[in-house]
C-alpha cells in the first residue's frame, strides 16, 4: 500500500538510503518492491552521462519508472521509488497515482551540498556509475527541490548524509496514517467499464486504419483523423502497421493506469493522435 518517494541532487546517497529503507521495513516484517531508475537505465542499455543528456531517454525511463511502481502498489506491500525525481511535475504525477490507488505515499529527500555531492561522484569506484562534470552541473541546475508545503511531497522527511533516519516516523507516516482519498481528478471509474475499455480500443484501431488507407492512397503528409478535431496525424510515411500497432498497445496500457473521469470516449481519437505524434518520430 504505502509508497515512499527518494529524491536529492546527483550523488546524494538516494540508492543507499533507498537500501537502508528497505532494511529497515523488511526487518519489520514488511514486503518491500524497490523500483530503481539506475537498473532500469541498466537494463535499457544506456549510458548513464547519456541518458541524463537526452530528454527522450528521460522521458521513457521515468514512464517505466513510474509504470514499474504503480505495478506493485497494493494494500500490504511497500514500494520505493529510487531515482533523481527532480522534476517536481513528475512527483505529483506519482502523487496522483497513489491518491487514485488509494495509498499513503511519503518523500525522503537526501539532502546535501553541491560540493559534497560531487566530492561522492568522484569517489565512485566504478566508472560507468560517475556522472560527467557539466552533467553534474546540468542535473543540479534543474532539481526542483521538495517543499514541506507541497502536498505531493508532504509529508517530507530530510536527511542528510551523516544523519540517521527516523524508523518510527518513517513507518508512522506509512502504515499508520490513514490512505489518500482520490477525489474527481484522480479517480479512474471510465475503466471500470468493459465497454469503456471495448471502445477505446475499437476507437484507436480505426486511427491506425486511418491513417493506414491514408498512406495506401499515396498521401505521405499529414493525416486527417475523424474525431480528432483539427488535430492531424503527424506519422512518418514508412511507419508500418506493425509499428502503429505497438504504439496503440502502449497508449492503451498507459490509459488504463491514468485515465481519470474527465477523461470520456469521445476525446479519446484527439488524445491518441497527440499521443503518436509525441512518439512517432
Amino acid at each position: 500500500m504505502p509508497l515512499i518517494v527518494i529524491t536529492g541532487l546527483p550523488s546524494s546517497g538516494k540508492s543507499t538510503r533507498a537500501a537502508q529503507i528497505q532494511n529497515l521495513f523488511e526487518d519489520r516484517g514488511k514486503t518491500v518492491h524497490l523500483v530503481s531508475e539506475w537498473k532500469c537505465i541498466q537494463l535499457a542499455g544506456y549510458d548513464k552521462n547519456d541518458y541524463f543528456n537526452d530528454p527522450q531517454k528521460e522521458k521513457l525511463i521515468r514512464s517505466n519508472v513510474k509504470s514499474e511502481a504503480l505495478r506493485f502498489l497494493n494494500k500490504d506491500d511497500l514500494v520505493i521509488v529510487d531515482g533523481a525525481n527532480y522534476i517536481k511535475g513528475y512527483r505529483y504525477e506519482i502523487f496522483c497515482a497513489s491518491k487514485a490507488s488509494r495509498t499513503t505515499q511519503c518523500t525522503v529527500y537526501c539532502a546535501i551540498t553541491k560540493d559534497q555531492a560531487w566530492n561522492f561522484n568522484e569517489t565512485r569506484e566504478a566508472e560507468a556509475e560517475k556522472y560527467r562534470e557539466d552533467i553534474f552541473e546540468a542535473l543540479c541546475l534543474r532539481y526542483e527541490e521538495p517543499q514541506h508545503n507541497n502536498r505531493w511531497d508532504s509529508p517530507l522527511f530530510t536527511v542528510f548524509p551523516e544523519e540517521e533516519l527516523d524508523d518510527d516516523q518513517l513507518y508512522k507516516a506509512t502504515y499508520a496514517t490513514s490512505a489518500l482519498v482520490p477525489n474527481l481528478s484522480t479517480q479512474n471509474p471510465p475503466l471500470s467499464s468493459t465497454n469503456f475499455l471495448f471502445e477505446m480500443d475499437k476507437i484507436t484501431q480505426n486511427v491506425i486504419e486511418q491513417i493506414l488507407s491514408a498512406r495506401k492512397l499515396g498521401l505521405i503528409g499529414s493525416v486527417k483523423i475523424s474525431g480528432a478535431g483539427d488535430i492531424l496525424a503527424e506519422v512518418p510515411a514508412d511507419m508500418n502497421a506493425s509499428q502503429l500497432n505497438r504504439y496503440r498497445r502502449q497508449f492503451l496500457n498507459y490509459m488504463k493506469l491514468h485515465t481519470t473521469a474527465a477523461v470520456t470516449i469521445d476525446k479519446i481519437p484527439s488524445m491518441f493522435v497527440q499521443f503518436l505524434n509525441s512518439n512517432c518520430e
